[in-house]
């Protein structure tokens, strides 16, 4: 379908800004002037408590950020989320709104987690992080008011893939299996080489050339992109893994790429649900001021995973 005439005006405003070549700028510039993008954090919803902890890493400390919502249980679900923004962008204060939302939506704690970034921290060194978040949160659910046996994951985008990752990464190595991961518009390989990248790899805010750029500063070498830890549609199996609630949209060079992985996931005997927004484009589940398909998605994921939590 067309896109929705709230996104087009989104992408209008954004298309007025001078274009840049990314390869010819510090990626310490971009991550400045990414957080002035139009569209804005979303609304500030209130919490029973925001705390900054840090966590071991692999690597030294990881900062989090914990959200804790009011009422309800004494003992809630949890959520670990992992922000996007190419592994080289974003931060715990660019995702601050749609963690509150989750929280309030689900009447969850979540726990965001501030991994290193690339390319001051390539590749495995996210993925470590949130699985070293992932197991702490896990080991300190009591302390957190998280009850243990209902802990997903989250993310978008690069945080998507991050999701999918730390699912992978705690079946193999014996961790706590979250019991649901979320994945919003997420990256699952490093081809570029879909249908979507092709119709969609420029003029929607997110392009094919952005997704070069931050492979290219995310993976050490060419033949990390096979790596399953990096691109996880290439794992040779994902039977196991905890069921899925897979979001893409429309106008997204990312949306062949999180189809097929929701489709190798049912596959493999993995309940998953798909659902592909129409009339949107890449980071739009962020934008719920400004886009009501936005505040539909998130209504729909919030929904999703109360199911999982039994609640």
């Amino acid at each position: 379908m067309p896109l929705d005439p709230e996104a087009k005006a989104m992408l209008d405003a954004m298309s007025a800004a001078p274009a840049v070549d990314l390869f010819s700028v510090p990626h310490t510039v971009i991550r400045e002037a990414f957080g002035s993008m139009p569209g804005g954090p979303g609304p500030v919803l209130e919490m029973a408590k925001v705390e900054a902890r840090d966590v071991d890493g692999p690597q030294g400390k990881v900062p989090i950020r914990i959200y804790t919502p009011a009422g309800g249980a004494e003992r809630k679900p949890g959520i670990v989320f992992f922000h996007g923004g190419g592994f080289v962008l974003c931060s715990l204060d660019t995702h601050d709104a749609t963690c509150r939302q989750l929280a309030k939506g689900t009447d969850s704690v979540v726990v965001s987690v501030d991994y290193r970034l690339a390319p001051e921290a390539k590749f495995p060194a996210a993925p470590e992080d949130c699985y070293a978040a992932t197991q702490w949160t896990a080991l300190n659910a009591r302390e957190l008011g998280i009850d243990v046996g209902r802990i997903a994951v989250a993310g978008d985008s690069a945080g998507g893939n991050l999701a999918a990752v730390v699912s992978l990464m705690c079946r193999d190595r014996g961790g706590h299996l979250p019991i649901h991961q979320l994945l919003i518009y997420p990256v699952t390989d490093a081809s570029l080489e879909t249908e979507s990248y092709r119709v969609n790899g420029e003029g929607y805010f997110l392009s094919k050339d952005m997704m070069r750029w931050f492979w290219h500063h995310y993976l050490e070498s060419d033949a990390d992109a096979a790596n399953p830890l990096a691109s996880p549609l290439r794992a040779a199996s994902l039977a196991g893994l905890p069921p899925a609630t897979v979001v893409t949209a429309e106008y997204d060079p990312l949306r062949d790429e999180g189809r097929e992985y929701a489709k190798r996931l049912a596959a493999a005997g993995v309940p998953t649900q798909y659902t592909n927004y129409d009339g949107v484009f890449h980071g739009f589940f962020a934008m719920t001021e400004q886009l009501p398909r936005a505040r539909q998605a998130v209504d729909d994921a919030c929904a999703a995973l109360r199911k999982a939590f039994g609640a």
